[in-house]
């Protein structure tokens, strides 16, 4: 393991010699799986984003890798994009990040006067099961008493019962930094918290990025440019073509993590209306709440999770879940959709990834979903072999994620190997870093203090805040505490934790 000014200091040095066949601006798992597909086929490429790895949209999901239930209600053309969907995510779930992704059971609530029968949300979770090739199970119909035996917290007034799925669920910014530490892996250079200032061409052509970050600017060439940089995706274009029509729209999605002492065995889907439908999902040892779904057009920067949005989100919720109360808010979050331009409203819009040329070639990269981005990489990749003028017959299928192994086989080796390890802690690391644990933990022979926890109402080691700023590319405190461990989703990230963390980081 390496010192993080080291990483940094070698990565810079790198981008400045020779000539890249592809530079991806955007650190979100689009640009992420794009870097890992490309690095893995030979290419020589590099990953540069502005903030940190997965720092916008890609950490502020519903934390879900799913085939798209509420997909099924706009008709028989959802039917292909939700078969894809189960495919990848049993994919990432029995193989790729067993130790990331894990299965979850969910219910959907049939409450007097809702928008679904019983009958219609039978059928529903029926072809749903048949599209995921009845790998979980069969989808099928419980009784009010059985469905609150699975969710403890479920309103019982006027409940009919519920319709039940399966699909997985992760810690999205865990998902992305593992994806980019394959990337690394792999041959990758990347570098986060340094700004694209402005496109190289040769002619009209783009070949390359004009970089800056606080050690000064400089330039990276390379054969080609791919734009994956999400809601900021027309300013890039407009710094190819100042004249490019906007292609993209943006949807705020909020979110709210609620401190819970119920034990739920399954999560909620509760339909709003005939398409929209709210999430509440025993998260980290709490309940997640979301999503919202409105048009967005401020700052992408800017965007937050407003006063008026957790009055939405409780108030949905709470159509299905008793007790919720402001008082056990714990932390929020917003995220943007990135979606195709058009007419209607954003939740009636395709989630569909849109891959497009510039005027001067950059390829830029809209839309998508989490559970898809091993195949929106490759796809991307294929383009990018088009305008190199390359073959690539390789395989990219069945490469694990760093880390890949059964979250019980691990726990069980942590345990024999470090038994004053808590029996939460090895949890955690179990199901946050894989196999690759061993890194976190070993920190604890130069300094045993480092086993110690960050805040005492959470399973988040200091090892980890260690590991994080020696090979994951942490150098800020919100890297640290938002993406790289759980202390801020889970309201921990108290003044003395905060100044803590950035003596570590400066150290």
């Amino acid at each position: 393991m390496t010192d993080f000014s080291a990483q940094r200091s070698r990565a810079r040095e790198e981008l400045q010699h020779g000539k890249f066949d592809v530079v991806v601006i955007g650190g979100g798992i689009l640009g992420i799986a794009t870097t890992w597909a490309a690095a893995r086929s030979g290419l020589r490429v590099a990953l540069v984003e502005s903030g940190d790895f997965a720092g916008a949209t890609s950490s502020a999901s519903s934390k879900l890798v799913h085939g798209g239930l509420r997909y099924l209600a706009m008709g028989p053309s959802a039917v292909p994009m939700v078969h894809e969907n189960h495919k990848e995510r049993r994919a990432l779930g029995d193989r790729l990040a067993p130790h990331l992704v894990r299965p979850l059971p969910f219910l959907v609530p049939v409450y007097k006067g809702g928008p679904h029968s019983r009958f219609v949300l039978g059928a529903g979770v029926t072809l749903y099961s048949a599209l995921s090739g009845f790998g979980d199970g069969m989808g099928k119909v419980l009784s009010a008493r059985r469905a609150v035996e699975w969710v403890p917290d479920l309103r019982a007034d006027g409940l009919r019962g519920a319709a039940m799925y399966y699909d997985h669920q992760m810690n999205d910014s865990r998902v992305a930094i593992t994806a980019a530490r394959a990337a690394a892996e792999a041959g990758a250079v990347l570098l986060n918290h340094i700004s694209v200032v402005g496109l190289r061409k040769t002619g009209s052509k783009v070949t390359g990025v004009d970089l800056r970050d606080e050690l000064g600017e400089f330039g990276v060439d390379a054969s080609v440019v791919v734009n994956a940089t999400g809601p900021w995706l027309d300013v890039l274009r407009r710094m190819e073509d100042p004249s490019a029509d906007p292609s993209i729209r943006l949807s705020k999605g909020s979110h709210l993590v609620m401190r819970t002492s119920s034990e739920w065995k399954a999560a909620l889907t509760i339909p709003v209306d005939d398409v929209r439908v709210s999430f509440a999902i025993p998260w980290e040892g709490h309940l997640l709440l979301g999503t919202t779904d409105e048009a967005y057009e401020g700052d992408p920067a800017a965007v937050s999770c407003t006063d008026a949005d957790v009055d939405q989100i409780m108030s949905e919720a709470g159509v299905a879940v008793s007790g919720l109360d402001r008082a056990n808010l714990a932390y929020t979050f917003a995220g943007l959709r990135v979606l195709p331009g058009g007419p209607g409203d954003t939740s009636h819009a395709k989630r569909e990834t849109v891959i497009t040329a510039g005027s001067g070639g950059m390829i830029s990269v809209a839309g998508g979903k989490w559970t898809t981005f091993r195949k929106i990489g490759a796809t991307v990749l294929a383009r990018v072999n088009s305008e190199l003028g390359r073959t690539f017959d390789g395989p990219l299928d069945g490469v694990a994620l760093p880390g890949s192994a059964s979250p019980d086989t691990i726990g069980s080796v942590l345990h024999h190997a470090w038994d004053a390890l808590p029996d939460d802690v090895v949890r955690h690391l179990a199901t946050h870093y894989g196999t690759t644990s061993h890194e976190v933990v070993a920190l604890g022979l130069e300094n045993p203090a480092l086993l110690e926890r960050v805040h005492p109402d959470g399973p988040d080691i200091w090892a980890q805040v260690e590991h994080a700023r020696r090979t994951e590319w942490a150098s800020e405190v919100d890297d640290v505490l938002r993406r790289r461990t759980t202390v801020m989703v889970r309201g921990l990230d108290s003044p003395e934790v905060r100044a803590r963390v950035s003596e570590l980081l400066a150290s």
